[in-house]
Formats: C-alpha cells, structure tokens, sequence
C-alpha cells in the first residue's frame, strides 16, 4: 500500500535575486529586519539578509531574549512586520478512541488519520521586543471537523501580512483578513475542498491580491482575492489529473511569485502537474508533468533563469525546468531531474549556483543548479518537517526531535552545530534584526546572538 504523509508547511528562506530578466518578485533584495511578511519571506525563499549575523550554537539559558507559551497546537511560521508577531494555533477537543474508529470506520487510509470532536481556530499576535501576548482571538470554532492527520495541525498554514492587514488561512475552515494593530476582522471568506489530511497550503499577498491553492481530493483550484475587500478577482481550475484516486490528486503546496521576460508567474507543484499561472488574470502560462507524484508540499524555488521543486510522493525526485515556455513544455523545457533526493516536506534552499534538498532520509544533498550534478551529500540526524533558514552561508535546520542544526552553505557542507531546544520544531526558523525567533511545540523563543 503505498503511503500517504501529512499536509505539513513548509517555510524556507529567501534568496537574494540574480540581476537578469529572470528575477524573483516580492523584493529584489533579501528579507531584511524590517519585517518577514509570509512563509520563507518577503520573496518566498527564506534568505535572510546579507548583513544579518545570527547566532550559531545557541545556549538558551544566556541567549534567550525572552519566551513565551502559546496556547493550543499550531505549525504556523511566525511573521511580523513593525511590533507585532503574528501566528496562528488551534484547539483541540479530543474524541475517545471509540468516537475515533467509528468517524474513520470505511473511510480510505484510515490507519493515518485521526479526528478531533471540536476545535477552536485562533490568531495570536506576540509583542516583538518583549515576548507578551498582544492578541489571542478566536476565530472560529468547529463542532466535528473534518479528518486529519496525526503529525499535521488545524493551523498549519502561515500567515502573510502586507499594509497592515494579516491574513491567516486555515483551509476549508477559511480565510481571515484582520487589521494588524487592533486584530478587528476586516473581511472573512470560505473556499472548500476536502484536503483529506488537513491543511497545508499558506496564502501569500502579491500587489493587491491574496493568492491561495486549494489542492483537495475532490476538486483542484486557485483563487486570488483583493486584500482591499477579500472580493474574488480569479479562480483557474488545476490541469487534469490521471490519478483514478482522489488521494493521489491533492497537493499542499505554497505559490512562489517569480518574473519571466516582464511577466509576473506564479508558480505552484501539484499531483502530477507543476503549473505557472498569470498574477493579474490567473491564466496558466505554462504546465510540465512531472509523472505520479502526489502531495506535493515544499514550494517550488527559483534562481538564474530556473525552477526547481520536489516531485512529491512517493519518489521524490528534484526537477527543474526553464519557465520561459507556455502550454504543455514537458518535452521541451524540463532541463534535469534527480531522483529520490527531494524533500517531501520542507522546501529548497538555493545559494550561490547550488540547490540545498533535505530528504526524507535526512540526507542533505548539495546539487548544480545548472546541470543537476549531485555535488556532495551529508546526513543530518533527525527528522525534518520544517523548512531550513538560509543566513550568513548557514543553513539552520529544526527538527521533529526539538534540535537546531546549522550547516556551512558550501560544498563541504559541515554541520558546525547543533542546538537542543527542548520541544518539537515543525515551524520554520524566522531571523528578527540578528536573533533567530523559534516557534516550537509549546513556545515561541527569541534567541539573541
């Protein structure tokens, strides 16, 4: 039986943008201090910025800034923009084993589901400097939510903040637009689609429009609104799928916003299809496919002209392609492919001509971005969901097991340290001015340098 993981997000860095007409969009420098607007950034990527110096081996007791609890279970990334640390959390009421197997009882792949009788959906904004909670508000509560994933969470996809408006996403339970400062509600919609496991994909807000995938087991679109008043501006069906099955057609992927020859793409992996979509229109420009691979979540990365993105399950492979082509360019402008080394969770990191991919095995492969030429591997100890910071020619991973692990950016890729943090990280690492700000199981840490 082949198996299906969780819709985890990914969150990674950003990266700073190449100089020619093929450039990323969102900003053309790396994130600086000033704010980091959505998962892995400002552009998408997760770069910090090139002047940032954040801590290496860290030593809580004498580096913590300060810590603070945060109720409920959430694997959000933390964002921010002026004062103010947003993330979502949820929850949970839990059902007895006996309510469990009778939710589950017929339904496909039940031995890696599980449900909740009720949870509370809520948006927690932290004060930067001082670590007290400014606002906890509680969006919605569910009587009988829908199935999930064990390992996956109600609020797993990060926010994006842009003009002093946050919007916090949690799938099918819907889409929130809230004043930044006062946390009152602005506008509030819903789109529906059975994600089988839960949430995974996070919105991102490009010029006046918030941008959101919704890859279910039934049906497969993406839907732009204004951020203005949360009206609907496009929605574009995803290509046709093969899959017979509904659980090898979702997908939990992030949009990546690039710029080809004077147009703005977005560009979002999905069961069986990578597709590149107009901005202003929603338009498909152009679509490879990438064969059976299926629940696909680390977003897709970008640099000197290429896209790169995981396959997904079951195999994993590292694909790039030229996003210069429009219609159907599997057999004109696929340019490599790897297999079995891409992540199945976290996203890409690239630096300096090379892509970084952690797979499921915790091998961090080293790979030409150019050629595909599989330069170096080394082995990270753990197991990794979220997506690695890129920082000073560092790499910072956190994993399941609660560990920050920090790797030189270079071909020998030496892990120069490792960091105990106590509790679960599935949320990715955010730079604040030099410090490092840890979302984990239980808290969220800023550690000063």
């Amino acid at each position: 039986m082949m198996n299906i993981k969780s819709p985890l997000l990914v969150c990674v860095a950003v990266l700073i943008a190449t100089a020619s007409a093929d450039t990323s969009v969102g900003q053309t420098k790396p994130t600086s201090s000033s704010g980091w607007s959505q998962i892995r950034g400002d552009s998408g990527k997760g770069v910090a910025a090139a002047i940032a110096k954040p801590p290496i081996k860290i030593d809580l007791e004498k580096q913590t800034a300060w810590e603070t609890e945060i109720p409920g279970i959430g694997w959000s990334s933390p964002v921010y923009q002026d004062n103010l640390i947003w993330m979502t959390t949820s929850i949970a009421t839990k059902a007895t084993q006996e309510e469990i197997d009778k939710k589950l009882e017929g339904v496909d792949y039940a031995e890696i589901k599980t449900w909740a009788k009720r949870v509370e959906l809520r948006a927690i904004a932290v004060d930067r400097d001082s670590g007290s909670i400014v606002h906890n508000l509680l969006l919605r509560a569910v009587d009988e939510p829908a199935i999930s994933h064990p390992m996956n969470s109600f609020a797993s996809p990060t926010p994006a903040i842009k003009d002093g408006r946050v919007v916090c996403h949690f799938g099918s339970y819907g889409t929130w637009c809230l004043d930044d400062k006062t946390g009152k509600e602005i506008w509030h919609e819903t789109y529906v689609v059975d994600h089988s496991v839960g949430p995974g994909s996070s919105p991102v807000i490009f010029d006046d429009l918030v941008v959101l995938v919704c890859d279910g087991i039934d049906k497969q679109f993406i839907a732009a609104r204004k951020l203005s008043d949360g009206s609907e501006v496009w929605k574009t069906d995803r290509p046709k799928i093969r899959a017979e099955s509904g659980e090898f057609r979702k997908a939990y992927s992030t949009p990546l916003l690039i710029e080809v020859a004077g147009e703005k793409q977005l560009v979002i992996p999905g069961a069986q299809w990578i597709s590149a979509y107009a901005l202003d229109s929603g338009k498909e420009i152009w679509r490879l496919d990438h064969g059976r691979g299926f629940s696909v979540t680390p977003m897709a990365s970008f640099a000197d002209g290429v896209v790169v993105f995981s396959s997904g399950f079951p195999d994993t492979d590292l694909i790039a392609v030229d996003p210069s082509g429009s219609g159907d360019v599997t057999k004109t402008h696929l340019k490599w492919r790897v297999p079995r080394i891409a992540p199945d969770m976290p996203s890409l990191s690239i630096h300096e001509g090379h892509v970084y991919s952690i797979s499921k095995r915790a091998v961090i492969s080293r790979v030409d971005l150019k050629t595909g030429e599989v330069v170096n591997k080394v082995r990270a100890k753990g197991n990794f969901s979220s997506s690695p910071l890129l920082a000073a020619d560092h790499l910072y991973f956190g994993s399941r097991e609660g560990t920050l692990a920090v790797f030189e950016c270079n071909q020998e890729m030496k892990r120069v340290a490792i960091s105990k943090l106590g509790d679960q990280i599935m949320a990715s690492p955010v730079l604040i001015d030099n410090d490092l700000l840890i979302r984990t199981s239980e808290k969220l840490i800023r550690i000063k340098p």
